[in-house]
């Protein structure tokens, strides 16, 4: 496969990451300089045809994009400096993690010496970079997007442009992970208890297959009550979890299974109840969070 664009680019880090973005660009047949602060990692590259520049300026002088990951936007933009002059006019790619205030403050940083800015979240790890379903969110400079597009499609079938705001693909895979980690971390709660009693849990989810779809599906309808504010509805009242959560709280307790995932839970919804809010939906809840106070 490759481009329908004659675009060069510049990797800057061959971490793991780096070194995989680099390896999908020269699949796909583009023109792929690659520098490491370590001279050894660009060997393998360089022998599938990456040229290898030893010095920063010398990998963007001439790049269409240059595509930067390294561990912190400290790091990069500490990367991209060493590039001197040669940074103005180009299109920068920041695929590094960090917060969406620190990219942000990159993309600023980049624009104040004369280049555009991209900032990317990559939702995978390194195996899965050139995947059709590897899912990377971008924001920024929509032109380079646009510009880019044959060219990011190498990296991932699931390439999405969120906002001009360079800082939000950096919130959406928080979000996604903040999502994954709750869920992953309630289901081996719940897996733990499970096993206690000798259940397997491949058995569980034969069981509860069901169940456990649709509460998946329930986070559309969650999202449309966060977003319009209205968690007084006619289903799944607050107070109504509270005899459940006790019955976990209780079970967890005389399996001698830790209790500070379900406790939370505990305190979070009699908290609201006591608040008042016993009708609403779980998506009461939210205030909670917002609020950024520990529970009772």
């Amino acid at each position: 496969m490759t481009t329908s664009t004659n675009a060069t680019v510049t990797v800057l880090g061959l971490g793991e990451m780096g070194s995989a973005l680099a390896g999908a660009f020269l699949a796909g047949g583009v023109r792929t300089t690659v520098w490491n602060r370590t001279p050894g990692k660009a060997g393998a590259l360089a022998a599938k045809g990456a040229h290898h520049a030893t010095t920063v300026d010398g990998a963007v002088a001439g790049a269409d994009l240059v595509v930067v990951n390294v561990k912190g936007d400290a790091a990069a933009r500490e990367v991209l400096a060493a590039a001197g002059e040669s940074l103005s006019g180009r299109a920068v790619l920041n695929l590094t993690d960090g917060t969406s205030a620190e990219a942000r403050e990159t993309g600023e940083w980049v624009a104040d010496r004369g280049a555009t800015y991209l900032h990317g979240q990559i939702m995978t790890i390194a195996p899965g970079i050139g995947h059709p379903a590897a899912v990377i969110f971008y924001g920024g400079d929509k032109a380079v997007y646009e510009r880019f597009a044959d060219v990011l499609a190498l990296l991932g079938g699931g390439a999405s442009f969120v906002s001009a705001d360079p800082g939000l693909p950096t919130l959406y895979g928080m979000a996604v992970h903040d999502t994954m980690w709750g869920t992953l971390n309630a289901f081996l709660h719940a897996a733990a208890l499970l096993s206690d009693a000798g259940v397997e849990l491949t058995r569980f989810l034969d069981h509860a297959d069901g169940s456990l779809s649709a509460l998946l599906g329930f986070l559309p309808s969650l999202a449309g009550e966060v977003d319009s504010g209205q968690y007084a509805v006619e289903y799944g009242a607050l107070r109504h979890h509270l005899p459940s959560i006790e019955d976990l709280l209780r079970e967890s307790r005389a399996r001698g299974i830790d209790t500070a995932l379900p406790g939370h839970t505990r305190a979070l919804v009699a908290g609201a109840v006591a608040a008042g809010h016993g009708g609403d939906s779980y998506s009461r809840l939210v205030e909670s969070f917002r609020a950024g106070t520990e529970p009772a």
